[in-house]
């Protein structure tokens, strides 16, 4: 196993040009095994005095591809999704190379299958603030086995059973939201629990995530 992650690292920080490491977060899921024509985004830890700073290495992306982020685990999500928005926004701002079938994917390490995986988010609009009063809000906070719906605490492992057990009047506007100090290794835990959705019912989540 620590071979196996190990040569996930290695093929990361020789991408780089030097021997950094960057820690992938680990999940038990695979969501998406390959991915062709891509090009990689590096998000990297760094520690200035006492601050934790994320430094982004893009010299190596080409527009039309598939991008790749392979972003530290350590890093929270207020410093992470700035980043990520930035560069979402200058993909989507190019026109004249764009290329409207390339997608946006993180890297992560699936720990059962020994194998190096990929979420895809294209589609995910990031605002760096909270929901909107009128919405259904999936909530999830730093370093907790607990997702609130609508405020209300639940365990993760009923999250399923707790969202669809719920009799809607009418059909909410459903989004989610992660505390800002959580970090980028618990947000794609978060995600890939998220993703479970799929299986009950088509696209009951909205793309909108907000992090505060």
């Amino acid at each position: 196993m620590m071979k196996y992650l190990s040569l996930i690292l290695g093929v990361l920080f020789f991408s780089c040009g030097n021997k950094e490491d960057i820690l992938l977060p680990k999940s038990d899921t695979t969501v998406v095994s390959d991915v062709q024509d891509h090009s990689p985004i590096y998000i990297f830890f760094r520690v200035s005095e006492k601050d934790t700073l994320a430094e982004v290495n893009r010299k190596n992306s080409i527009i039309t591809t598939n991008w790749i982020f392979s972003i530290d685990k350590r890093l929270p999500l207020k410093l992470v999704i700035p980043e990520v928005i930035k560069l979402q926004e200058k993909k989507h701002q190019e026109k004249a190379h764009r290329n409207e079938k390339a997608e946006n994917f993180y890297a992560y390490a699936d720990t059962v299958k020994e194998n190096l995986a990929f979420l895809p988010f294209t589609k995910v609009n990031y605002t760096m603030g909270k929901p909107k009063n009128n919405d259904f809000v999936i909530l999830f906070k730093k370093a907790t086995d607990m997702v609130w719906l609508n405020g209300r605490g639940i365990k993760k492992s009923d999250l399923i059973q707790e969202f669809f057990s719920i009799q809607f009047i009418t059909k909410p506007h459903v989004v989610t939201q992660f505390e800002k100090n959580m970090s980028y290794g618990e947000y794609i835990d978060n995600k890939v629990i998220l993703l479970k959705f799929d299986l009950y019912s088509t696209n009951p989540i909205s793309s909108n995530e907000f992090i505060f």
